[in-house]
């Protein structure tokens, strides 16, 4: 399957009776630049492969007035090749509210694509494969929350935008892993219900005067990381700095350099720019840094997300050729969901 809807075949064969895929001199020269940038990362006969369908997306959105936003653990071929907008979630939430175009075409996973379209419920927003999840959006309903309100009455609930909209509907703000700290230090009260990543909420505790009330969800990529990891990654590299994201165990970051969201990382990487560093978190995000950094050696610790590997340059060629999949979200859905995200915009743009 190409998406959740068309056979992988059917969707191959109709591409190529509508574009042409050849990789020729002209798309070569037109390409250039990019492969300049992750020939580090792609080796060049799968250049010629991956040439083709970055040509025709980038004159197709044009064409049909869309844009790209990626997330940061999307290939390199999408992050660098056709990618409009790139960040971590914060990033692209506040993006989202910035798109001029008609249609967004989302390079993430299904929260995200959610996320996109309560900003913008007017435009048509585009996942190009809607099996993208999450292991946490999974971990959580509706109804969990709810339940968890009834239990500590009058407790905010901050929720990570990991979450489907279902969820966010029925929360007060929503936080990142970039803002989580600032949101629960702002809202009102000394307790405060952090859901549903484990560790982000247990390392937030770790740093705030106020009691967090945790959900037992956690991040595929993140939670399997461990202190042992960090210790065998410190012995293969003594003279490296190793760094992490806040959805790993505690014990990790306690073991760590730096900890911080995706793009805290990135800006401690290009800020520092230490000779040697380890990321401990997607594979990807390690390798898009990488093609952005130059004096600095990345050395291999991360994981691969399934989800984000969903979504390729041939699904999204598909999507915009086909306007699917389309993301909707009901209408009793959309405007407490939405409201949710607006909060969290909000809190992390004020400066006092």
């Amino acid at each position: 399957m190409i998406n959740a809807l068309t056979p992988l075949a059917e969707a191959r064969a109709i591409l190529a009776e509508s574009f042409d895929l050849k990789f020729s001199k002209a798309i070569e020269r037109e390409t250039g630049p990019i492969f300049d940038r992750v020939r580090d990362k792609i080796p060049e006969i799968e250049w010629s492969f991956y040439a083709p369908l970055i040509f025709q997306i980038n004159r197709l959105k044009k064409e049909k007035d869309a844009v790209i936003l990626a997330h940061n653990y999307q290939t390199p071929q999408i992050y660098h090749g056709v990618a409009d907008v790139v960040g971590d979630s914060l990033q692209l939430a506040i993006e989202a509210t910035k798109v001029k175009q008609s249609v967004i075409v989302q390079c993430g996973v299904h929260f995200m694509a959610e996320t996109s379209k309560m900003l913008n419920p007017e435009k048509t927003v585009l996942i190009p494969d809607s099996r993208a999840g999450c292991s946490l959006s999974e971990s959580i309903t509706a109804e969990d929350v709810l339940a968890m309100r009834a239990k500590y009455p009058g407790v905010p609930v901050v929720t990570y935008v990991n979450t489907s909209a279902a969820v966010k509907a029925v929360t007060d703000v929503c936080c990142t892993s970039s803002n989580a700290l600032d949101i629960v230090n702002r809202v009102e009260g000394d307790t405060v219900m952090m859901i549903p990543d484990q560790y982000l909420a247990q390392n937030t505790a770790k740093r705030t005067h106020k009691k967090v009330i945790t959900w037992a969800g956690a991040c595929e990529v993140h939670e399997t990381f461990t202190a042992d990891d960090i210790a065998e990654l410190r012995h293969a590299y003594p003279s490296a700095k190793i760094i992490a994201h806040p959805e790993c165990p505690p014990e990790v970051i306690d073991a760590v350099d730096f900890a911080g969201s995706t793009a805290a990382m990135i800006d401690w990487v290009k800020s520092t720019k230490p000779p040697r560093v380890v990321m401990v978190t997607e594979c990807s995000m390690s390798d898009n840094v990488a093609s952005e950094t130059t004096g600095v050696d990345f050395l291999r610790g991360c994981n691969i997300c399934p989800h984000m590997k969903r979504i390729n340059l041939e699904n999204v060629l598909w999507s915009l050729h086909t306007m699917s999949e389309e993301v909707t979200i009901p209408l009793d859905i959309i405007g407490p969901a939405r409201q949710a995200v607006e909060r969290m915009i909000e809190m992390s743009r004020k400066g006092d």
